[in-house]
């Protein structure tokens, strides 16, 4: 487990010439094991590469664009293979191209030219200014000095989005191949004021599961009376009910859960200056034993 104390760079940019992978996966007991145990962790709002081909288009720097990442949520998680469970965590920044979006959830003011029939363009997330491309970041300060072009938003696809969810795939599918049942877990962070609006009192966290249909009940309660005893203050599904991920694998009657756990930043992290804080420890700690409670639960009922 990794304690978190230096601060990471800022400015993070990688020549899109060398497309570096879009993902990475880490699996218990090494890559042609069968997976020990069905738990899979996520992190897809984590990344930090910002591609040349991105930054030369941007009118804010790499610094006000990662105000949208979950920052150092990969780090928190970074336990889970050593408990039992794979991990598959996104490299490219979530401005670039964010893999917890349908692939071509994309407004159509952003681009120069005409999107192709199939685009859906008329969703919620791309109304707020957060599609598949991000037209804002969280403050609601445009990214872009440009009109972009539907090639560089297919580039993005293909370079990140594709081969994740590719990726994440297949780690459901060998879960479900050996255990009969894939549990996916996506971990994300919230800002504070997001967390202080939820519930009567602000939360610590958030359970989404997408008020009951893309999980079993039992695999929330499990979660949720765990943090509980951690101390944590725990809500569900306000104001996060679950992303594209958990809508799109949480399957429950054909065997595959999905559950997204959202954590207050403040709990670890300085937003201002995008710096871990004394509480990064406790939470990945916390994090850390949570892993081993799923990964050592017997889910044969949930077959």
């Amino acid at each position: 487990m990794r304690a978190m104390s230096a601060v990471e760079p800022l400015d993070v940019a990688e020549p899109a010439a060398l497309a570096p992978a879009g993902f990475q996966v880490r699996r218990a007991g090494g890559p042609d094991a069968p997976p020990p145990t069905p738990i899979i962790f996520a992190s897809p709002h984590s990344g930090r590469l910002y591609p040349d081909d991105m930054m030369s288009a941007a009118r804010l720097d790499a610094k006000a664009i990662r105000r949208s990442e979950d920052a150092f949520v990969d780090q928190l998680v970074d336990a889970a293979p050593a408990a039992g469970a794979a991990l598959i965590t996104a490299n490219y920044a979530r401005a670039y191209i964010d893999v917890n979006r349908d692939a071509f959830e994309l407004d159509p003011a952003m681009f120069a030219d005409a999107l192709p029939d199939f685009a859906r363009s008329r969703t919620a997330r791309v109304a707020a200014g957060l599609g598949a491309i991000a037209k804002v970041v969280s403050e609601g300060q445009e990214i872009y000095a440009r009109k972009l072009t539907f090639a560089e938003a297919q580039g993005r696809i293909d370079r990140a989005h594709r081969p994740y969810h590719t990726a994440l795939n297949q780690l459901i599918t060998e879960a479900q191949a050996a255990h009969g049942v894939a549990i996916l877990v996506d971990w994300h962070s919230m800002p504070t004021a997001a967390a202080k609006a939820a519930g009567a009192g602000g939360c610590d966290m958030v359970l989404g599961d997408r008020f009951g249909a893309s999980c079993a009940n039992s695999l929330t309660r499990l979660v949720e009376v765990e943090l509980e005893a951690r101390g944590y203050r725990v809500v569900r599904n306000t104001p996060y009910a679950g992303g594209y991920t958990t809508e799109h694998y949480g399957r429950p009657a054909r065997g595959v859960h999905a559950l997204q756990i959202e954590l207050n930043r403040a709990l670890y992290l300085d937003e201002a200056a995008l710096t871990p804080t004394a509480g990064f420890n406790r939470l990945q700690a916390d994090i850390a034993a949570l892993s081993v409670r799923l990964t050592g639960h017997d889910w044969s009922a949930l077959t």
